[in-house]
């Protein structure tokens, strides 16, 4: 156990803004007992604003890179800060925490933020409760909450399109009937992000229904449009996307083109691997890189056909 004198002179040195960080000095904020929680929130108040969105993007590249490293508790604290940027940088990092105990935090953030970008990002980040409530993974109180929150922002005309469609991006796993004629209603939508967003939300539901819709927007003149197929594609895991999938992976566009081969990853399946075989081909390199390093990660994993294969 550190002692709490040590602690101390650690958060002296992480808050000193004349002072470099450094990565052993900010390891100290892991895992902290109540005892350091309550030092750190009196130092924290105190700390200079930028100096303190310079310690929260460091943790953000240390918990990314480390995944032992836990730092929920800092994030979680750094979410009632009076500045916007910290706020946003705080929910990112809690992305990827299944722990039901955030829920609420990032409900009230999307309810009560004071900026687009707060309530947005709050939105984005309750998606992962979204899909681990459809997974049957939390209480049934949880699952309402989650959604109940989510469905009255992405109803809300009042609310800005930004963050009613990434509310609607992060809902559209739960099966409803409302979500999923939310999902058809921003499809029709002639706002392209909007349009964008639905097509990502039809890939996050996982209804095969939705996958005529979605291969024929491959042809869109939009190059967002075709980067949300080649992303609902990776998130449907069917095989039979595989051809499209090759298709966009020759496009126009960078990001399109990314996209479609992390989609072949998500497939994984004989067919998938074949086509990434014929890619080390293309007439693109980012193409032929991509390809190549994502041949040799699927080379240690066990093949997978997905659930939705299973399912159709």
């Amino acid at each position: 156990m550190r002692k709490r004198s040590e602690f101390e002179g650690k958060l002296a040195e992480i808050f000193g803004s004349h002072k470099q960080l450094v990565d052993s000095q900010l390891v100290y904020l892991s895992n902290l007992t109540e005892g350091e929680l309550a030092s750190f929130k009196q130092v924290w108040v105190k700390a200079d604003k930028e100096r303190k969105r310079q310690v929260l993007r460091h943790l953000l590249e240390l918990s990314e890179n480390n995944l032992v490293l836990d730092f929920t508790k800092v994030f979680l604290t750094c979410l009632e800060d009076s500045d916007k940027d910290i706020t946003v940088q705080a929910i990112v990092g809690l992305e990827g925490e299944e722990d039901s105990c955030i829920i609420l935090p990032l409900v009230r953030l999307l309810r009560e933020g004071r900026t687009e970008e707060v309530r947005a990002t709050a939105a984005t980040a309750l998606g992962q409760f979204a899909m681990l409530a459809e997974l049957g993974k939390l209480s049934q109180e949880e699952a309402r909450e989650v959604y109940s929150a989510l469905l009255a922002v992405t109803e809300d005309e009042a609310e800005s399109v930004e963050v009613r469609r990434r509310a609607l991006e992060a809902i559209a796993p739960m099966d409803s009937p409302r979500v999923k004629q939310l999902i058809e209603q921003s499809y029709r939508s002639n706002n392209v992000k909007v349009k964008a967003s639905a097509l990502y939300a039809m890939g996050r539901n996982c209804d095969p229904a939705w996958l005529p819709i979605v291969i024929r927007e491959r042809n869109n003149s939009e190059a967002e449009i075709r980067y949300e197929v080649a992303e609902a594609c990776g998130e449907f895991g069917l095989e039979e996307v595989v051809p499209y999938l090759i298709e966009l992976a020759q496009d126009r566009d960078i990001q399109v083109r990314g996209a479609s081969v992390r989609a072949l990853e998500e497939i994984s399946g004989l067919k998938a691997r074949q086509a990434l075989g014929q890619l080390l081909n293309s007439s693109y390199q980012d193409v032929r890189q991509a390809a190549q390093e994502t041949l040799a990660e699927l080379e240690f994993r066990p093949y997978s056909f997905g659930v939705n294969s299973q399912q159709g």
